[in-house]
């Protein structure tokens, strides 16, 4: 008898487990016609054109150029790129990556029905890579936007888009990770996901199952330029803020506070006395800017933003970003074992603002590192002028507990826990205040950035 149930077991099973996978094929159906495929041209100069002198033909140095110079092909050649994009409304608009269409010198708009139009970029963000482009046309299929807050990890997602050139190519997935934040990105939450993306996906959609645009698939972790189980998709609500703001205004303003700030590691929060490595530590204040008129300071941790709650270093530029220029704020902070409020006024970030780099002369001689690993010298009246600080000591030689802490040869050791440090008679005074195996937030700068290294003391 159980020999005879055996197969039909083995049948059943596949059968009950397939049909819990979800049904793609609705949402295809309806959403499939508001994507569209995105090619662009663009002029570029031969790189391979050599320098040929703009002589004349009755020049007699011509014939000799025009014969021995090898022919690389016209000066100038048409480069193609092709990406993805959704339509937003009926009248024409449509959303896809800043880097699909940047540069071009021509957009060409692929319609699921075929047809093809001129489209026109009305602007583009580099920051988030996001780009708002149109087409003259009416009574076009467009996307439902729904709210990636409600994005549960594990949950299904559906790519549509033209990876390599392959229109209307399918792929389905989970939401791997929320928040993500990637390097020189820092304007953006991604959304995380293993649907196969590849080149020619940036700039579609991807669907939660309810058939909403929830993300705009931007890029790829590869190590080889294809698909590798890791692709990260820009938030739709990040995406229509910046739309909106494109489409009212031709830009993107953001706001800015003026601080530098570092991640929390769990010395810096034993340091500075926090129960858990929450916020984004401030290692310097812009002077005159924002923060520095509300009463922020360097070793302040910014814990909360306009009623926002900073988890750590990488939330806030996204939380600052997104506040409108001219508003008044709460900012808590954390300063010396204690939260605190403060308001300040958020300031907009300027593209391109000019910085201004310190210059630091040759670097100082070696020395024999001594107690705590340092070897340290006072600067002179004119270190200090150069650099713009009224103390710190000259950090010339590490080894032990100060390399361990990531001290380095001419950095500048400002504060000790925010103790300003004026020379090294006062660095060791500093110092004897604290047991042996405590930890201590030591200011040091660096370059033009000042930053805060843990430094276990080791000796007393």
């Amino acid at each position: 008898m159980l020999k005879r149930l055996l197969p039909a077991l083995f049948l059943v099973l596949p059968l009950a487990a397939a049909a819990q996978l979800p049904d793609f094929t609705d949402l295809v159906e309806r959403q499939g016609p508001a994507v569209v495929n995105i090619s662009t041209t663009q002029s570029v100069r031969n790189p391979l054109l050599p320098q040929i002198p703009n002589l004349q033909e009755d020049d007699p140095f011509y014939e000799f150029f025009r014969r021995f110079m090898p022919n690389p092909g016209p000066r100038e050649f048409q480069s193609q790129s092709l990406g993805s994009g959704f339509i937003i409304s009926q009248d024409g608009y449509v959303l896809t990556n800043a880097h699909v269409v940047q540069a071009a010198d021509e957009i060409t708009v692929k319609l699921n029905d075929k047809r093809e139009l001129k489209a026109k970029v009305i602007g583009a963000d580099r920051r988030t890579d996001i780009a708002l482009i149109k087409v003259e046309a009416t009574s076009l299929p467009a996307v439902r936007f729904g709210d990636p807050g409600k994005l549960k990890v594990g949950e299904w997602v559906v790519a549509i888009g033209s990876p390599f050139g392959f229109e209307n190519t399918v792929t389905a997935g989970i939401v791997s990770a929320k928040g993500r934040s990637l390097p020189q990105e820092n304007y953006v939450p991604f959304i995380q996901t293993d649907v196969a993306v590849n080149p020619g996906n940036s700039g579609g959609p991807l669907f939660n199952l309810k058939g909403e645009v929830v993300g705009i698939n931007s890029q790829i972790y590869s190590r080889t330029g294809g698909f590798m189980g890791l692709s990260f998709a820009i938030p739709i609500d990040v995406a229509n803020d910046i739309a909106q703001q494109l489409r009212t205004t031709g830009k993107v303003t953001r706001g800015r506070i003026g601080v530098v700030i570092q991640p929390l590691t769990k010395e810096l929060v034993e340091s500075f006395g926090l129960s858990r490595a929450l916020g984004a530590l401030v290692n310097s204040v812009e002077k005159g800017g924002p923060a520095d008129k509300a009463g922020i300071e360097p070793g302040d941790v910014i814990l909360r933003f306009d009623g926002k709650a900073v988890s750590s270093s990488e939330d806030l530029p996204r939380i600052v970003g997104a506040t409108r220029p001219g508003n008044k704020v709460t900012v808590q902070v954390w300063r010396n074992k204690q939260a605190r409020d403060v308001q300040l006024v958020v300031a907009e970030m300027q593209d391109d603002r000019a910085t201004r780099q310190a210059r630091r002369g040759g670097k100082p001689p070696a020395a024999a590192p001594s107690q705590y690993g340092l070897a340290l010298a006072d600067l002179s009246d004119a270190q200090r002028s150069e650099l713009k600080i009224s103390g710190g000591v000259l950090v010339e030689n590490v080894q032990g507990a100060a390399a361990r802490a990531d001290i380095r040869r001419g950095d500048v050791i400002l504060a000790i826990n925010n103790q300003d440090v004026k020379s090294i008679e006062q660095f060791h005074q500093i110092m004897r205040q604290f047991d042996k195996g405590s930890i201590v937030a030591l200011l040091v700068r660096r370059g033009s950035n000042s930053l805060y290294r843990p430094f276990r003391i080791e000796t007393g």
